[in-house]
């Protein structure tokens, strides 16, 4: 078996694993049960454990490997990387609702090689690796084939580092474009459902590193036009993100 295509097979098994794991810690719903780290940035006990456990068994795995978390930033380095996301949609999660995910990307500096984003509560796998293609549930898929905005479903996540201005601004564009505008609060699962057809593009205005690690080879793989990410300091710092259809593109770059 090629380096590339065990890791991706790990990666799929302890993602797996740790969306098990997350599916046991989950609060009650109801209640806000977590911790603000900013503006409606939530943080549970589960993050730090499911990040703890990956990095655990990663690095028993592949010791040669660095590692990048959301709670514990970069843990190790080494010449591919590892970016986590633990849970991607924790105020979903600790609200009990089923749109978070486990988000686990594998890079080669600024070279995204496979990713793996397991939704445990909807049952959902999503899986790529470079020159491989695109997989939900180890079925191919593909972006849609819509080429008008009037026919489009488009996400557009929030983000505290942009004004609430800018935000309305952009949704009553896109919405002014004759486009069904969404919003799941999970930016892996957003860009994911682009990946799988679902929807026609997902935009955010200001997004981080380890929420679309996994997601931009599952994106590319499945054929979306995603721009240029980690221009500039998106690696460290974060960028905007934009994954559309080919056939809306042009009009989505216009928009946004």
């Amino acid at each position: 078996m090629q380096p590339l295509d065990r890791r991706l097979e790990t990666a799929v098994a302890l993602a797996t694993e740790a969306g098990a794991m997350a599916m046991r810690l989950r609060p009650a719903p109801g209640g806000a049960h977590a911790t603000l780290k900013g503006v409606q940035d939530w943080v549970t006990e589960a993050d730090g454990a499911v990040e703890r456990f990956l990095s655990e068994r990663l690095l028993a795995a592949f010791p040669e490997d660095g590692f990048q978390g959301e709670e514990q930033g970069v843990g190790r380095i080494g010449t591919l990387r590892w970016v986590v996301d633990p849970i991607d949609g924790t105020a979903n999660y600790m609200r009990g609702a089923n749109r978070f995910c486990v988000s686990l990307g594998l890079m080669d500096d600024r070279t995204p090689l496979a990713g793996v984003i397991v939704a445990p509560a909807l049952g959902e796998t999503f899986a790529a690796r470079q020159g491989r293609g695109a997989t939900l549930n180890g079925a191919a898929i593909r972006v849609a084939d819509t080429a008008d905005m009037k026919r489009a479903t488009v996400e557009i996540g929030w983000s505290s580092r942009r004004s609430d201005a800018d935000f309305i601004a952009l949704c009553a564009r896109v919405k002014d474009a004759g486009a069904v505008l969404r919003m799941g609060g999970s930016g892996a699962l957003g860009l994911a459902d682009v990946a799988a057809g679902r929807q026609d593009a997902y935009a955010e205005m200001h997004i981080n590193l380890w929420d679309v690690a996994a997601a931009l080879v599952i994106l590319r793989e499945a054929g979306a036009v995603v721009n240029d990410f980690l221009a500039g300091d998106g690696a460290t710092q974060g960028n905007r993100i934009l994954a559309c259809a080919p056939g809306i593109a042009a009009a989505m770059n216009a928009l946004f």
